[in-house]
């Protein structure tokens, strides 16, 4: 299968192409028929096959592009801080010193031929001053000279006085001590105890003499031309130790306590001093630590040889592991515990025997180890640069002994406790001895010696036979002086120092580390006297592991130098780092040929990671060498700068594309490149500049000694500044080269690729490099922006911030400052504090802001300028007074600023900036502008759409609307602050509007007339949470009703609230709507409650208002008045079960609660209840709401109710008799029926009175109670009439024969009735003549079938009056 095209066939301009889909790699795992262009093919071009497997050593490393299994989303800034942790992870990962300084022996060194690959040079040589040889011709008994190396200075003790001088300055001034008489014998500087002298003495000479020890206080300060200048002071501290001969004295760094010994025993002494006298105790003493108990630690007969020959040669101590070592004349090694409580402890006792006993272990007979040599000296190792190997001794046969001190249950490293023995770990012997018949070359010769790696261990060299003297220094620089003439009267210096590249990234990863060791032959032309480390003790970390790479730090910390005094001068040896022999070997290269020797040399050696952050290293200036006039400068040489460029970019490596690491397509296939070692030399450059910034804070709080708080930086300002100048140098000769450099060179390089591969990785690297490009930018500005902060008064800055910021600030590291978001805001918070107080002291401002937008413009936009400006015309604003014209321009000319940039504002100036406009009572502007900020925070309305849908809990969009919230708030404020002014001024004054009352009308127009329906909603929940409904009900929006009808399904209140502003608002049908909805609705109301919102909504549909469509005010009307016919059936039937004995007092609850809310449907009602109870009353009301017009069911009904009513009467013991229950319960029913003609059939209904009347009730009542019923409910005369012709005519049971009198009775009695109803008035008799005539007629008929005697005559008398008044 073969890959269709996917690079554009023209570069699209300014724009690099984005890693494409996943999907377009599909292809990827199944092509397997084309095999990939492999590591080795893409080295080929760079050289032979062997080269290639050296210049592509890359270890496992291949794979480590494709180990993580998510997909990595990093901005560039992020993905690099992460390739700079990974660095500097990795070189915290050096290995200690433990690790390639095992148990067994070695030999191995590398002196090349050619001095651009020392690994030392001789820097220059300072004479001794001609004022010393005068005074040493003066001699007479004795002299002596050393070094204070870390004080650039060398001294010389000539018979009884003392003389120091600044071996750097070319005329030195002689600093004496000629105070005493006595022969001086040893001179020692040591650290004083703290507390003893003042804070200016920083160092103590101890100086023993024939007679006494003396101590002389120093101090020092910093010279004009770059070292140190010295000063003497009496102590006044000395004591008596006539006849110990002192020549060795010791002192402690950490406790401040001085050892001694003399020449003649091997008893170690201690001066004891304090500050001030003390019964039993002197302020000076000495003390002998070994005068008892020797006899606990070596048997008699040695300890008499002791006592007589041995003595102590060599003192060293060991602060970390609170150890002193002794070396004696013997070769006798001896371990003291330093204790606290001032004791000191002999523990170990190592003679010369048991250290060949040990030896003899590792290797076979050697002639270099043998009875017959001598330990030469001793050099402790701390803890903190080894865990197991405690000292090194060295033989004066060249050999190294590494030795561990051990307890009972391991190696020794508890300072609290004691070790118990010592046992040889590792013997490094010699190197070849090849160099032991050289001639002497010139003192001022860097010239080396050849040696080729040896392929087997060498125990037989005597290349540094004899030994007179070596020293040891951390992280493994070791100096040995080999007397090859002893009559000569001068040293070969034997120098070598681990090569650390090497142990960093071995060849063979899979083999132990090795202890390579690069090598120097010097011949000092004289012999050496002393020798000091003039620098800082190295130490890369606080451990063993990383402790000893001295490639982290070559940028990072002064160079290694160490001074030897001779009976000539001083001479400076220079430790080189990689970045100087990188540099040398390039300019002694030669031309193109030799630059790719050399480049291939160093890949083979160091591998290409390391050689791309060398060559970059180099290319930016990072090199130095000695000059012709022994001055160390760096290299700018065009020629080297050129090379290093060269090697840079053509030998940088190409980017590694894993495809078998894609299993599936969860991972982009970018994520499965590893970067060049170009990227990672450029990592490890990075990482090298920074690392004692990277996790260092940004500041350091400090109590001062009159308790307040003094702030300093973590790092010193000028290393800042070195450290940005560095990294500028590298930000411009990535952007000069860019173009060369793959990964850099744009879109453009896309069109060299040929496969897919190929683009993927050119993707990926450009992603990598780019990555760092924006990082380095951001630490230049990061930088900047800290060395204008300590520019600053920076203790009020820091105190003008908040102390939720100040801790911030506190807790910021350089890390967090170049890489997150929290350390950019943390420096947004000091950029405005840092305005803040220039305005507040009447600076300008704007001078500030735009040397702070040059400067790092990424804590200082163009927009903080503008803000800033903005601020300053509020200030202007203040000072000209709230009443003043030039105040309003200000303030408005401060407001249209702010809105330009509303964005960037942060809510500390927003709440500063309301502030003052609220003192100078701008409520508009604040207003205007919180808004504006609101909406600037909420571009996409997101806050709308989520308070639209519900405010759904748990909902992304719920943050934007709490960002809008927070600008809101400073308007809550500004209202809450205007209607306080209104109690300090009126609105209106004299009928006018007072300026304080414009001001506020202006704020409240600006409220009423804003679109923004987030705030508006947030207003009304203000409202409502301070109770002010009032207010709530003045509005005039739509907005309201939006919210209101939004906050209704929140509460009956809102929903109240809603009805009533339709109510102000005079929109009657729209308050009956949302009235109608509660009484529907499902919160908690009684039913009362819902009876009562259906008459008011009743009313309120029945209002008239123009404007208001006659056909939705009856729609609405209709609805509600259904409903409450219903809800009054409710009601009565929820009064009768209250009161119903049926039910039991467990179910009463229930059926009140089920019926004392939501209004049911009246199938429910009837169904359940009110058939079930026998309410036939209700039921037939029920029957009326329904429009259930079944006659049969009605009248059946009413039948009913007639036979409930009259038994529940007989039941009673007393009260009405059946007769008027009934009539009650008919008149009650018909009044609330209306008279309907369906639910109440007066034809079916009056027949049934009657037939109830004559059954049951013939003898109680009147004898008209039946007809009253009718005529109380008003039932027109007319209608009974002619139920009871019916009734007549039909001659129905029982109501035939003679009981038909019954009916003619109430015949005649209701035409009387009638009669008089009709006559009342001007009206006409029975409503019209046929009526009149029909009555007569019915009333002679009545008559002649026979009617109870009183009713005759009425009805005769009845019939006269009609006919009368028909004539």
């Amino acid at each position: 299968m073969s890959y269709r095209l996917q690079t554009p066939q023209k570069p699209l301009p300014g724009a690099y192409i984005q890693t494409p889909a996943v999907s377009k790699f599909q292809s990827l795992q199944s092509r397997s028929s084309n095999p990939r262009p492999n590591a080795a093919v893409s080295q080929q071009q760079h050289g032979s096959q062997q080269q290639t497997q050296a210049l592509g050593h890359q270890g496992h490393a291949v794979q480590q592009g494709a180990q993580s299994s998510a997909i990595e989303d990093y901005q560039p800034i992020t993905r690099a801080a992460k390739a700079i942790n990974e660095a500097l992870s990795e070189e915290a990962r050096y290995p200690d010193l433990d690790s390639y300084i095992g148990q067994g022996i070695s030999s191995e060194y590398e002196v090349s031929a050619q001095p651009a690959w020392a690994p030392f040079q001789k820097v220059k040589m300072y004479t001794i001053p001609d004022r010393i040889f005068e005074q040493y011709n003066h001699a007479q008994v004795s002299t002596i000279m050393g070094l204070f190396a870390d004080f650039n200075h060398a001294w010389v003790a000539i018979d009884n006085a003392l003389y120091l001088w600044d071996y750097t300055h070319p005329n030195p001034d002689l600093v004496g001590f000629e105070e005493q008489s006595h022969t001086i014998t040893a001179v020692r500087l040591v650290v004083p105890r703290q507390g003893v002298f003042v804070p200016s003495v920083v160092r103590v000479l101890v100086v023993a003499t024939t007679a006494e020890i003396i101590l002389i206080g120093m101090s020092a300060q910093p010279a004009s031309h770059g070292g140190k200048s010295v000063s003497l002071y009496s102590l006044k501290m000395s004591t008596p130790i006539k006849g110990l001969d002192v020549s060795v004295i010791e002192g402690s760094d950490a406790t401040g306590r001085i050892f001694f010994s003399g020449r003649g025993s091997d008893d170690v002494h201690e001066f004891t001093y304090q500050q001030e006298e003390k019964w039993f105790h002197s302020r000076c003493a000495k003390v002998n630590h070994t005068s008892k108990g020797y006899s606990t630690f070596t048997p008699a007969s040695l300890w008499s040889q002791r006592a007589q020959q041995e003595i102590v040669v060599q003192m060293v101590v060991d602060d970390t592991r609170k150890l002193l070592y002794t070396l004696s004349s013997r070769s006798t090694i001896r371990t003291f515990h330093i204790k606290d409580n001032g004791a000191l402890d002999l523990v170990i006792t190592k003679p010369l025997s048991q250290t060949l006993s040990n030896v003899g272990h590792m290797t076979s007979q050697s002639d270099l180890i043998s009875p017959s040599m001598t330990i030469v000296s001793i050099s402790a190792i701390a803890a903190n640069e080894a865990s197991k190997i405690h000292l090194m001794a060295m033989t004066s046969t060249g050999c190294r002994i590494f030795m561990s001190a051990t307890s009972s249950y391991g190696y020794y490293s508890s300072s609290s406790s004691a070790p118990t023995s010592m046992q040889v770990q590792h013997v490094k012997f010699p190197p070849p001895d090849t160099a032991s018949l050289q001639q002497s070359q010139p003192s001022n010769s860097t010239q080396m010696t050849t040696y080729s790696n040896a392929p087997s261990i060498n125990t037989s060299s005597r290349a540094l036979l004899p030994t007179r003297t070596a020293v040891r220094y951390a992280p493994g620089y070791f100096l040995a002086f080999v007397a090859k003439d002893p009559q000569a009267g001068t040293d070969l210096l034997f120098l070598s120092g681990p090569d650390s590249a090497r142990i960093a990234r071995p060849q063979d990863q899979q083999r132990m580390t090795r202890y390579a060791e690069l090598a120097l032959w010097l011949n000092l032309g004289s012999r050496a006297e002393d020798i000091g480390l003039a620098t800082p003790g190295f130490a890369a970390g606080p451990s063993p592991v990383g402790f000893g790479n001295e490639l982290a730090v070559q940028f990072d910390r002064p160079t290694s130098e160490i001074a030897i005094l001779t009976n000539t001068g001083v001479h400076m040896i220079r430790r080189r780092r990689l970045v100087d022999i990188f540099a040398s070997a390039l300019r002694v290269g030669g031309g193109d040929e030799g630059l790719e020797g050399e480049v291939k040399k160093f890949i083979r050696q160091y591998g290409r990671d390391e050689t791309a952050s060398t060559a970059l290293a180099v290319a930016c200036g990072q090199a130095s060498d000695v000059t012709s006039d022994s001055r160390l400068a760096r290299i700018f040489d065009p020629e080297v700068l050129e090379h290093a460029r060269k090697a840079f970019v053509e030998y940088g490596g190409k980017p590694l594309f894993n495809e078998n690491a894609m299993l599936d397509q969860s991972v982009p296939a970018i994520d499965l490149v590893r970067p060049s070692p170009r990227h990672k030399g450029t990592s490890l450059y990075i990482s090298r500049l920074v690392r004692s910034i990277w996790k260092a804070p940004l500041i350091i709080e400090r109590i001062t000694p009159m308790g307040g708080i003094m702030i300093s930086p973590s790092v010193p300002l000028s290393k800042l500044h070195d450290m940005s100048q560095d990294l500028t140098k590298l930000k411009e000769f990535l952007n000069t080269n860019k173009s060369f450099i793959e990964g850099l060179a744009g879109p453009e390089a896309l069109g060299n690729v040929s496969t897919k591969q190929e683009e993927i990785s050119l993707q990926a690297e450009h992603r990598a490099l780019h990555a760092l490009v924006v990082l380095t930018d951001s630490i230049i500005e990061g930088i900047a922006f800290v060395l204008v902060l300590y520019d600053e008064k920076i203790e009020e800055t820091i105190f003008s911030l908040t102390s939720e910021t100040r801790q911030q600030v506190k807790n910021l590291t350089y890390e967090g400052l170049f890489t997150t978001d929290n350390g950019k805001s943390a420096a947004k918070e000091l950029v405005k504090a840092i305005v803040n107080r220039n305005i507040n002291s009447g600076s300008n401002v704007e001078t500030v802001a735009e040397a702070l937008r040059r400067r790092c413009g990424s804590f200082c936009s163009a927009d903080d300028v503008v803000i800033f400006r903005a601020q300053e015309y509020v200030k202007r604003a203040l000072e000209a007074g709230a009443e003043s014209e030039y105040c309003r321009e200000a303030l408005n000319g401060s407001l249209r600023l702010f809105k330009q940039v509303a964005a960037s504002i942060s809510m500390e100036q927003l709440t500063w900036v309301v502030e003052h406009y609220v003192a100078l009572q701008f409520y508009a502007g604040s207003i205007q502008l919180c808004l504006e900020k609101a909406q600037e925070s909420d571009r996409g309305k997101r806050a709308l759409t989520w308070i639209q849908e519900g405010r759904p809990q748990e909902d992304k969009r719920q943050e934007a609307f709490e960002s809008r919230r927070r600008c809101y708030e400073f308007i809550h404020y500004v209202i809450s602050s205007i209607e306080q002014s209104r109690t300090q001024s009126p609105d209106m004054l004299d009928g006018h509007l007072t300026l304080s009352g414009k001001r506020r009308e202006e704020a409240a127009g600006v409220i009423d007339e804003s679109e923004d329906e987030v705030f508006q909603t947030d207003l009304y929940d203000w409202y409502l949470q301070g109770n002010r409904t009032d207010k709530l009900l003045e509005v005039q929006s739509n907005f309201v009703i939006t919210y209101l009808e939004r906050k209704s399904s929140e509460g009956i209140a809102h929903a109240d609230l809603l009805w009533q502003y339709y109510l102000q608002s005079e929109d009657y049908p729209g308050a009956a709507r949302v009235q109608l909805v509660l009484a529907k609705s499902e919160y908690p109301l009684s039913l009362d409650r819902r009876i009562q919102y259906l008459g008011n909504a009743k009313t309120n549909a029945s209002t008239m208002r123009p404007g208001i469509k006659r056909s939705t005010r009856s729609d609405v009307l209709r609805e509600v008045s259904d409903l409450l016919d219903v809800a009054n059936i409710q009601s009565d039937l929820l009064q009768r079960l209250k009161g119903d004995p049926r039910i039991t007092a467990d179910r009463r609850p229930t059926v009140i609660s089920e019926l004392d809310g939501m209004i049911l449907p009246l199938s429910v009602l009837f169904n359940t209840y009110c058939e079930a109870a026998h309410y036939f009353d209700l039921c037939i009301l029920i029957y009326e709401a329904a429009d259930h017009r079944v006659a049969s069911d009605i009248k059946a009904t009413w039948q009913n109710l007639l036979e409930r009513c009259h038994t529940e009467a007989e039941i009673r013991d007393q009260g009405p008799e059946p007769y008027e229950m009934v009539a009650e319960a008919v008149r009650s029913l018909g009044t609330k029926l209306g008279l309907a003609e369906t639910m109440f059939p007066v034809a079916d209904l009056l027949p049934m009175l009657k037939r109830y009347a004559f059954n049951f009730q013939s003898q109680n009542g009147p004898e008209t109670w039946v007809l009253d019923i009718f005529i109380d409910l008003s039932v027109p005369f007319e209608t009974i009439w002619g139920v009871l012709e019916n009734m007549f005519y039909n001659d129905e049971q029982p109501f035939q024969g003679r009981n038909r009198r019954y009916i003619g009775n109430d015949m005649v009695y209701i035409a009387k009735l009638w009669f008089q109803d009709s006559i009342r008035g001007s009206g006409t008799l029975y409503g019209s003549e046929d009526n009149a005539y029909a009555v007569s007629q019915m009333l002679h008929l009545v008559m002649q079938s026979g009617l109870d005697e009183g009713r005759l005559e009425e009805c005769q008398n009845l019939r006269m009056r009609i006919e009368n008044m028909l004539r």
